[in-house]
């Protein structure tokens, strides 16, 4: 059996994914190769570098709990205003975060890392999915998370690539095309109980793209392919915390861990149409209020 791990963007919600890894490690569960897409897909360059130890598992979450905005979308004023004056492919710098992401997984190029990596980017030019699987982790990082306008796109080869949300599949397929018999699905999720839309630009950008990759998994996870088996862990549900708020991800880790050790527990990981589990809703506020 050759298991996958996908992991989807969704921002500052990708912290979510630290524990269901860690629950995934506790239950014996542990994957040959790892698909990742955009948060997903930093997450996937950690574990592929580090792999699933407690030790590598708590580091990770150490660094979700560290990182705030700022590291990811840091203001500089002459990059906004040539962003905004149409001088510039987007209003953030991408190179802070590709920077990050090289040191903290510890490799310079994903051939290096101990379980297979594959980040899943957007070709600019023609909407086509692109999985970068060798080269430097720095550029594909930068690439299966460059939200289109938000951080500019990246040239890899003769590509220039933008966010992995924005293809035309959310990983599943292409970690079945890679070999895998045993999928497990790791979604970041929605906010689905926001009272109110996000009030920043960014936030907005974020938080549509997780509905679009939410949207894309409900296709492909109820595939049925000869020989393979899907399942997936659910997103926290509800969810008030935004896509674009990082001052958040100790509760996401905390809560999260508990509620996919109860599902691993319950079978939930062989349960058949999982796509019901990533059904788009929103909780009303006065349902909230009424729990």
């Amino acid at each position: 059996m050759t298991t996958a791990f996908v992991l989807s963007g969704g921002g500052s919600l990708g912290a979510v994914q630290v524990e269901m890894l860690q629950a995934l490690a506790a239950a014996g569960v542990e994957p040959d190769l790892l698909v990742g897409t955009s948060a997903g897909g930093l997450n996937a360059a950690w574990v592929g570098a580090h792999g699933t130890s407690q030790a590598s598992l708590a580091e990770l979450a150490e660094v979700w709990i560290e990182l705030r905005r700022r590291d990811v979308f840091p203001i500089r004023p002459l990059q906004l205003l040539r962003g905004l004056t149409g001088h510039g492919r987007s209003l953030f710098p991408g190179e802070p975060l590709g920077d990050l992401v090289a040191r903290r997984a510890g490799i310079d190029v994903l051939e290096q890392a101990r379980i297979p990596v594959h980040l899943l980017a957007t070709d600019l030019f023609t909407g086509a999915d692109v999985l970068l699987s060798t080269g430097s982790v720095r550029e594909a990082a930068r690439a299966t998370a460059a939200i289109p306008g938000v951080l500019p796109p990246v040239q890899v080869g003769e590509r220039w690539l933008v966010d992995g949300a924005i293809a035309t599949r959310a990983g599943v397929s292409h970690a079945i095309e890679l070999g895998a018999t045993r999928v497990v699905v790791l979604p970041a999720g929605v906010p689905c109980a926001i009272a109110a839309p996000p009030r920043s630009a960014i936030g907005v950008a974020v938080h549509a793209l997780s509905l679009l990759i939410e949207q894309q998994l409900v296709i492909e996870v109820d595939m049925e392919v000869e020989g393979v088996s899907i399942g997936l862990l659910p997103p926290l549900c509800p969810l008030t915390i935004s896509s674009a708020d990082f001052d958040h991800a100790a509760e996401l880790v905390e809560r999260g861990r508990t509620s996919s050790e109860a599902w691993i527990a319950d079978g939930g990981l062989a349960r058949a149409r999982p796509s019901r589990y990533l059904s788009l809703h929103h909780h009303e506020r006065e349902v909230l209020a009424g729990e």
